[in-house]
């Protein structure tokens, strides 16, 4: 067959100049982007993880002189902190902190976000009250709890007052309570974060989904139920998977107020490993939490990706059949 009677549609097209010209911007700025995080990542942030990899692998505190003679111990370390049962109950603790602030951060910011998903008069003051907690310093959030939590203090004095009963928790020293309240103090905190994300994935949701239900005499629950929730699902899982890897670490509240007390209530994983290692100065021993809460987080991370790439995967799946229809 001759060239000339090859059809012209199974010829592939060659990109024109301005189009290789576009693809060579992009990856100039890809680049651009990725390049300082390698060189950070490269020259600040690996040698600090190979030293932490040292640490882990021989027993050295502050104590033994120069670190470059500390012991080799193998995986005896890892043995021991693995074995710690103090070690275990900080990770249920951090679990059940970051998996009950992460609920109720999730449930006032979506609440608020639906509250304030279409225009109103005097909406700009609105959204500068519901974002002023996440600019406030967590250790400022922990000192003005302090404050306001004592047990003759002005929360329990106005709750009184309202109720017309004693009401008089110890807030910060029954170790039934610390936990708890300091999960109350990072909803109020960090829900305007949640707040935002699911603000912008409401504004981003098509209307002709809505108005097609609307026309087919859908109720207002039911719109919400099987049109606004399923296109928001992916928003929502990032918005979850965020705020429990930030909770996870959350450190300067609990330090503030606390310091792992009353007893062992508050310590959590960042409190247990800075207690052990600036405090009881066993370098090698936090260098293996250190390693294995990353490991923990690393799997974390990996399911939260595997799911949003699900849902992204049902979303698309979703307009496809959607755009079919139509």
């Amino acid at each position: 067959m001759s060239v000339a009677a090859v059809p012209a549609a199974s010829i592939p097209s060659q990109p024109s100049s301005r189009e290789r010209s576009r693809q060579r911007a992009i990856r100039r700025f890809r680049w651009s982007i990725l390049a300082p995080l390698i060189l950070l990542l490269a020259f600040v942030l690996m040698p600090v993880l190979f030293l932490q990899l040292y640490f882990s692998f021989h027993q050295w505190t502050v104590y033994l002189g120069s670190w470059s003679d500390a012991e080799y111990v193998g995986l005896d370390l890892f043995r021991e902190v693995l074995t710690d049962p103090r070690f275990g109950w900080a990770i249920v603790r951090s679990l059940a902190f970051a998996t009950g602030s992460t609920i109720g951060c999730f449930v006032v910011g979506f609440a608020l976000a639906y509250l304030m998903r279409r225009p109103f008069r005097g909406q700009a003051f609105y959204y500068t009250i519901f974002i002023l907690p996440m600019l406030t310093v967590p250790v400022v959030v922990a000192y003005t709890a302090e404050m306001l939590l004592y047990q003759s203090g002005p929360i329990n004095d106005l709750i009184s007052r309202i109720g017309g009963i004693d009401f008089k928790p110890m807030w910060l020293t029954d170790p039934n309570i610390a936990l708890p309240t300091v999960m109350l103090l990072e909803i109020w905190n960090w829900a305007p974060f949640s707040f935002i994300i699911l603000l912008a994935g409401l504004a981003a949701i098509p209307s002709e989904p809505i108005e097609a239900a609307e026309i087919l005499g859908a109720s207002r629950w039911r719109i919400f139920w099987e049109v606004e929730l399923p296109l928001l699902r992916p928003v929502i899982l990032l918005a979850l998977v965020l705020r429990f890897l930030e909770a996870m670490a959350e450190f300067p509240k609990t330090w503030a107020l606390l310091q792992g007390g009353p007893g062992s209530a508050t310590e959590t994983l960042p409190v247990y490993i800075f207690l052990t290692t600036w405090q009881y100065f066993e370098i090698s021993k936090g260098a293996v939490m250190s390693y294995l809460v990353m490991l923990l987080m690393i799997v974390i991370v990996l399911f939260a990706i595997r799911l949003l790439r699900r849902e992204k995967q049902s979303l698309d799946a979703m307009y496809a059949k959607q755009k079919a229809a139509g």
